[in-house]
């Protein structure tokens, strides 16, 4: 589970407490002096430039996807440790790659302590704020590394401070687990700032944000460019027009994320020992062998993976998780994987995820260790590409990779023929049975369809790994704009 840097009581001691050790050099000093870091309560600061979608490359080998930014601004109050975010972006089109029209999205994100939630609409419905468990740390490292939160951190953290080159290098570490490492360069401006949060897939993951470009905004040195790595790409590249000192930044934690949401598995039985399992965003499917369970997808994080094994232990007891089917590489729906590995499953994906898999997993994970961090198993693999069986000899699951589909280049879906069911994730995301169908077709929808007309597969039911249901084949093609008859 995810732990804030502080808890909120923590923080405002921290922050309350007294300036700068003699022990500090003049390099810290200077860099907090020309900043305003002593004086600095909060600060707004505002832009454009480019966003990155972490997790989702499109290949185990490639970078997070690019989205255009038209406007973000971030407002941080140091004193409670809470900050929001708000960003105006559009995917960027990608030549060579089939994506859905690129649509302006707002996103409203929040942290105070350690609480963290989103405020957005859902169709018609007024924007409500959603609890954001899992984002706590990477907000938290986001508030901490920005010019003035490093330079204040760096005084109540005992930091250390070396000559490197003409510079200064400060690090520190807090609530024992959280380490940064910042330069100061010869003008006592930040450069950069190094810090490491935990992740389900990469474990310790290093967030590294640079700063250049120091100019005088009302008063105080902050950097008209910032960029943010995460995970070894980028994240954000942002060029900075306004800077404001001291606003009033006031974030109450709504009633509705104080307490994260408890993890829900539900079992909805769709076949005679075929069980769709929902309760939250991301579901998994699991299937009844003769002496052993395959279980489809492992998303989220271990809390939702253990959730799920419990779940199978009740419905289906007495028989392992022989096998765990993964889809695709995207960190949402890969994020419960390791989990199986250390309850013993054989990972089945296609063969690129394996390679990525046993190159992400064998990094670190210190900062907050998984089951397998601790058991140190090895993973075991069942990849292929094109099609692959897994058969009790009683039933049989045929696993087809999603030829040319532009969400992802290593992309599988499961089917059943005696059942004749479909699994998949992220191809076809069904709407309410009230809501019309797009007036433009989804693309990735389009691929879908196609791929089961060309493995000639007989679909009678869809399971989509998001959604709220169960749908049909002539559901897909309404969706697509496909006459009802086709075949």
């Amino acid at each position: 589970m995810h732990r804030s840097i502080y808890t909120v009581a923590g923080l405002a001691a921290v922050l309350t407490g007294a300036g700068c050790s003699s022990l500090q050099t003049q390099g810290l000093q200077a860099a907090a002096e020309a900043s305003g870091a002593d004086t600095v309560k909060s600060i707004e600061f505002s832009g454009s430039g480019r966003w990155f979608q972490f997790g989702q490359a499109p290949n185990p080998d490639l970078s997070w996807p690019q989205f255009d930014v038209k406007n973000f601004t971030a407002d941080i109050n140091y004193d409670t440790a809470s900050a929001r975010v708000q960003i105006t972006r559009s995917q960027t089109v990608e030549p060579g790659r089939l994506r859905p029209a690129p649509v302006e999205q707002k996103v409203d994100q929040y942290v105070s302590g350690n609480t963290a939630w989103n405020v957005a609409a859902a169709g018609n419905a007024a924007p409500a704020p959603s609890a954001q468990p899992a984002a706590v740390e990477e907000r938290q490292a986001e508030i901490w590394a920005s010019p003035q939160g490093f330079l204040k951190a760096a005084q109540v953290n005992h930091a250390e401070s070396k000559a490197v080159g003409s510079g200064t290098e400060v690090s520190f570490t807090i609530a024992g687990k959280y380490r940064y490492i910042g330069t100061i360069n010869a003008n006592n401006q930040l450069e950069r700032v190094q810090t490491w949060i935990d992740n389900p897939v990469l474990g310790d993951t290093l967030v590294e944000t640079r700063y250049d470009g120091y100019k005088d905004f009302g008063g105080i040195q902050f950097p008209a460019h910032i960029v943010r790595s995460q995970g070894g790409y980028s994240v954000l590249d942002i060029n900075v027009a306004d800077v404001k000192t001291n606003p009033a930044v006031d974030i109450a934690v709504p009633e509705q994320v104080v307490k994260a949401p408890a993890v829900v598995v539900t079992p909805n039985k769709l076949a005679d020992g075929v069980y769709y399992l929902t309760g939250g965003s991301h579901h998994s499917v699991a299937i009844d062998q003769r002496d052993h369970i395959v279980l489809v997808e492992a998303p989220q994080n271990e809390e939702r993976s253990q959730a799920v094994i419990a779940k199978l232990k009740e419905i289906i007891p007495n028989k392992p998780i022989k096998y765990l089917v993964n889809t695709h590489a995207h960190f949402d729906h890969a994020g419960g994987l390791r989990t199986f590995v250390d309850e013993g499953s054989t990972i089945v994906t296609l063969q690129p995820n394996q390679t990525y898999y046993e190159k992400v997993w064998a990094a670190p994970h210190t900062i907050n260790p998984d089951r397998l961090a601790k058991s140190h198993k090895s993973a075991h693999f069942e990849s292929f590409t094109g099609k692959h069986v897994l058969s009790d000899g009683k039933r049989t699951i045929e696993l087809h990779s999603i030829a040319g589909s532009g969400h992802n280049d290593a992309f599988l879906l499961v089917y059943l023929p005696k059942e004749k069911i479909l699994v998949e994730a992220d191809a076809y995301t069904p709407t309410a049975a009230n809501v019309p169908p797009p007036a433009k077709a989804n693309p990735y929808s389009v691929n879908l369809y196609q791929n089961i007309q060309n493995l000639k597969l007989d679909v009678n039911q869809i399971a989509a790994l998001h959604g709220p249901r169960v749908v049909t084949l002539a559901d897909l093609r309404t969706a697509i704009g496909q006459p009802l008859a086709a075949k």
